[in-house]
């Protein structure tokens, strides 16, 4: 356990972090699975939403983001699960 102010108030800052991140990248990851098993053209517009917003908070890369995507339209294009 810290002993400095400074350090202390991280620990907790973390622990909301870490809390919020987990919310937000459950979030996608649950997103990413229903596009996956039911490849239609609603879950992916909603599996698409919860990537760029996994992105924009900076739980995932931008560039990871855009290779989910990718893949799941690709499955939906050739009707693939």
């Amino acid at each position: 356990m810290p002993n400095i102010r400074s350090a202390i108030k991280k620990v907790r800052q973390d622990k909301r972090r870490t809390a919020r991140q987990r919310r937000w990248r459950k979030s996608y990851k649950e997103a990413v699975k229903q596009a996956r098993r039911e490849p239609a053209a609603e879950n992916l517009r909603l599996a698409q939403k919860e990537l760029d917003k996994a992105a924009k908070r900076g739980v995932i890369k931008k560039g990871k983001a855009a290779r989910l995507k990718s893949r799941l339209a690709k499955n939906l294009s050739d009707g693939r699960k």
